[in-house]
């Protein structure tokens, strides 16, 4: 079992810090460059990364990434990862819940929404608006909980 808690463990806090990285690219600089591209521009570029993104290494990596650490969140409740257990059920927790949950529940509506809106029209610039200023926010929450999930998940691999 401790082999398996330890792979699991690398993956999950490896794939953490890919996922901080794509999100902090987005709450750095991308966001306020598509701003910056104007209103039908912006939300035409991002309605192109939201399709894009979908088919490509992105998806499996988000969702495999968030089961590996449900499983280290069920593992770490059994007792089953030694003297990392606080950072692990933590780390994976803030994980599941900081990226796939707000994910999930915020930022796929958004996109959703984004991209039934025509970025031509009065109401897709209103949609694009609100998408900017309340994707992002999300955005800014998922890279925190990346990288908090990342170096709580890399402390525990020291622990073990």
């Amino acid at each position: 079992m401790d082999v398996l808690v330890e792979g699991l463990l690398w993956f999950a806090a490896a794939s953490a810090g890919v996922m901080a990285g794509v999100y902090f690219t987005f709450s750095a600089f991308a966001m306020r460059s598509f701003a910056a591209l104007g209103e039908e521009a912006g939300a035409r570029a991002m309605q192109s990364i939201n399709r894009v993104i979908l088919q490509s290494s992105f998806l499996p990596l988000f969702m495999l990434s968030s089961l590996v650490c449900a499983a280290l969140v069920v593992l770490a409740l059994l007792g089953l990862a030694g003297a990392a257990t606080v950072e692990v059920l933590v780390g994976a927790a803030v994980y599941v819940v900081g990226m796939f949950v707000v994910t999930a529940a915020g930022n796929v509506p958004l996109n959703n929404r984004l991209d039934a809106a025509d970025p031509a029209s009065a109401e897709g610039r209103a949609v694009w608006a609100d998408y900017l200023r309340r994707w992002t926010r999300l955005n800014h929450l998922r890279t925190v909980a990346c990288t908090l999930s990342c170096v709580l998940l890399v402390r525990a691999l020291v622990l073990i």
